[in-house]
């Protein structure tokens, strides 16, 4: 039971399990670029919008997060969660033949992660203290310009995952705890495609594959007090472990429409398919295997952007997101802290010759959640209580054409 608890919440840690921010242009506008996907960040965003590019384009930056989660327990005592600040590095590399209709390209990025940490007198210690996930993705890609204003495109998605989170056994701070860790590599695809209808509209389609990870590793049991048979601690009992962590597949359709050359207005609208998250398997001989049902619900992300291009290749945008929850409170996860999210978004830059610089802020806002009914563990607590989300986000990018 203790492991099937903690591994509720070990995928979605610290602002949600999908990383969505990839370019500063992108994320200036609401993450609403499925349509445009005019730059090397296409990789993500819609590959097949590389098909556009011609030459040596690498384009590389960072995420850089803030996150303010705040829990208020039924008896009205409040904690913040400790991880508040992450950093998400990109970088995209597309080359586009001059004389062939092919584009190529490779892009290295992290699309899930994150990590979380509460206090241990939350109330909800035997739930969850502490989680971590590392994901990586390569991604090369390779798109067809069938038509002069007609772009397909396909890739394949390499992604590395690493797991570590902890719970208590028992309400008791500092006392004992249950660990967790694991690794795996495995494979999945990506797809796009980008029709020009005509110069005003453009409509893009983007698709990335469910994947399933089975980390491999080893779980551990720490005493850190005497405790009966009244062990000297701390002791520690460890095992390997392997946890099947399936993950959902995505897909984006964006218009934009630009009624003049120095306007491009967009809307996307982004689902992913979290029912996938039905049953989390553990196993961990020669302790019982453990199956935990989540029954995750699919969500959508509405995005909408809009960029003004100025004078001497500058550029201005605002953006738009609302971001619906996916967990139900009968298996609420304070790692997941998940609610409905809204997201403003700005940023500037610049194109001049063979550079490329962008920066935006973004600003998240999650109206308060009260969870009630939430899954009783061993030791008899739960999730229930109040959840509020703040974030303040930037992300800088550089890009060279060569």
């Amino acid at each position: 039971m203790a492991a099937s608890t903690l591994f509720c919440g070990c995928p979605v840690m610290a602002g949600g399990f999908r990383i969505s921010s990839h370019d500063a242009f992108g994320s200036a506008r609401g993450e609403a670029f499925a349509a445009t996907a005019d730059n090397p960040s296409a990789i993500y965003y819609n590959p097949a919008g590389i098909g556009q590019l011609r030459g040596h384009q690498l384009s590389g930056g960072a995420y850089g997060l803030n996150i303010q989660s705040r829990f208020e327990s039924p008896t009205g005592a409040q904690f913040d969660n400790s991880k508040d600040l992450h950093a998400i590095p990109q970088v995209f590399y597309v080359y586009g033949a001059e004389s062939l209709p092919f584009s190529f390209g490779l892009g290295a990025y992290s699309p899930y992660g994150l990590s979380s940490e509460w206090p241990e007198t939350t109330g909800f210690r035997t739930v969850a203290l502490e989680g971590r996930l590392t994901y990586f993705t390569l991604n090369p890609v390779a798109a067809w310009r069938v038509t002069p204003r007609f772009f397909v495109a396909a890739g394949a998605t390499i992604n590395y995952a690493e797991l570590d989170v902890t719970q208590g056994l028992t309400p008791i701070p500092g006392n004992d705890y249950f660990n967790l860790r694991g690794e795996d590599l495995d494979v999945g695809f990506n797809l796009g495609g980008l029709w020009r209808v005509n110069e005003q509209f453009t409509v893009g389609l983007a698709y990335r594959s469910a994947t399933t990870m089975d980390l491999e590793g080893e779980s551990a049991l720490i005493v850190h007090s005497p405790v009966p048979p009244f062990l000297p601690g701390p002791v520690a009992m460890t095992q390997d472990a392997t946890a099947r962590l399936p993950l959902p597949f995505n897909l984006v359709f964006g218009v934009s429409y630009r009624p003049t050359p120095r306007w491009n207005f967009e809307v996307n609208a982004d689902y992913t398919d979290w029912s996938r998250l039905n049953t989390v398997t553990v196993k961990q001989a020669p302790l019982p295997d453990t199956g935990l049902v989540l029954n995750w619900e699919p969500s959508w992300y509405y995005e909408f952007g809009a960029t003004r291009y100025l004078e001497k290749g500058w550029w201005v945008s605002l953006g738009y997101i609302f971001n619906e929850n996916s967990v139900p409170d009968a298996s609420y996860s304070p790692l997941v802290y998940d609610l409905d999210r809204h997201f403003i978004t700005a940023g500037l830059g610049v194109e001049y010759d063979h550079l490329r610089l962008g920066l935006a802020y973004q600003f998240g806002y999650g109206p308060t959640r009260t969870v009630a009914g939430s899954a009783t563990s061993a030791a008899g607590q739960t999730a229930d209580g109040k959840y509020d989300f703040l974030s303040h986000a930037v992300i800088v990018t550089t890009g060279w054409k060569f």
